[in-house]
């Protein structure tokens, strides 16, 4: 098996995936979303998508173990069952969703997160009670778009936000949510061929960053308060966002 041999690939994907690492381990949550855009800027977003998830189950280990016994079970009732639905609809519509489509979802999934970022910040920090209907209709958006790109995190956090968990408590339902669908999706995946010779190769010589940055990202986010740090990374995600819906919808009106 060969990994990928271009350097500008891996100039963009070890700092995917130590952000997405970070993310993992609960620091910068919207770090999560930039792993498959920022591979994307050189391979195509389904290749991408393939070579990212053998990384995410070991990361999804590392957070288990990190956050074990930490999780507020109402909300993954909430979100989960809903979560496998969205994944089924995923892999049901697999055949007809484009790159240009899965870049322009990627990009509009972005900008609307950094919108409720913004709204969420001017309107206070009053916690809101649990809304079952709300929860599973961003499990199913959640599950839908981590199956297509791994970028289940914005549905999801657009829902658990407002609900304003203690850090280490959020930061351990959301560990339990998403190494279930990851689990989940390594059937359908494979089903689908994502894990070929070369993306399983280039998995393997970016695997040693995924539980360093996890673990790291845990240990921040016990003994750091990261607000500039996520106002910088709320603008990240802000432009990746915009120039991947750019690129979509260019791509699907040309």
């Amino acid at each position: 098996m060969t990994p990928i041999a271009d350097p500008m690939f891996y100039a963009f994907a070890v700092p995917a995936v130590i952000m997405v690492g970070l993310a993992k381990g609960g620091f910068g949550g919207p770090l999560s979303l930039l792993g498959v855009p920022l591979m994307s800027l050189t391979i195509a977003p389904v290749q991408a998508a393939g070579i990212m998830l053998p990384i995410l189950v070991v990361m999804d280990m590392a957070g288990l173990f990190a956050y074990r016994g930490i999780y507020d079970k109402t909300s993954l009732k909430i979100l989960l069952p809903a979560a496998i639905v969205g994944i089924a609809i995923g892999y049901f519509t697999a055949a007809v969703v484009s790159e240009a489509h899965v870049r322009l979802l990627i990009g509009l999934v972005a900008i609307l997160f950094t919108l409720n970022a913004v709204i969420g910040a001017r309107a206070g920090n009053v916690a809101r009670t649990q809304r079952p209907w709300l929860g599973r209709f961003w499990g199913m958006i959640s599950g839908f778009t981590s199956f297509v790109s791994h970028a289940g995190g914005p549905p999801y956090q657009v829902y658990m936000l407002p609900l304003r968990l203690d850090p280490v408590r959020f930061a351990g339902t959301s560990v339990i949510f998403f190494t279930t669908v990851n689990a989940i999706k390594l059937v359908p995946y494979a089903a689908l061929g994502q894990f070929a010779a070369e993306n399983l190769a280039t998995s393997a010589v970016l695997l040693p960053l995924a539980p360093l940055a996890t673990f790291a990202g845990a240990w921040l986010v016990k003994r750091i308060r990261p607000g500039i740090f996520y106002k910088i990374t709320y603008a990240g995600v802000a432009i990746i966002g915009v120039k991947l819906f750019w690129d979509g919808l260019s791509a699907l009106i040309a």
